[in-house]
């Protein structure tokens, strides 16, 4: 990849099967770094890791 733009651009240009379209943007703000999640929090988080490559492909769902 060039650039984060053309990154951008091609999540952007993806259209499913069913004709869900992405929309993307370039969020060029700055956050703060070095923001934990207690173990305790992370625990509550509900995973369902999907079975092509689960560390990578996952949802997370509601807690209700």
């Amino acid at each position: 990849m060039t650039s984060r733009a053309v990154i951008v651009n091609l999540i952007g240009s993806i259209k499913t099967r069913t004709g869900l379209k992405i929309k993307a943007k370039l969020d060029l703000n700055e956050y703060p770094t070095g923001i934990g999640v207690s173990d305790e929090d992370y625990l509550k988080i509900k995973i369902k890791k999907n079975k092509f490559h689960g560390e990578w492909n996952y949802t997370i769902l509601p807690r209700y």
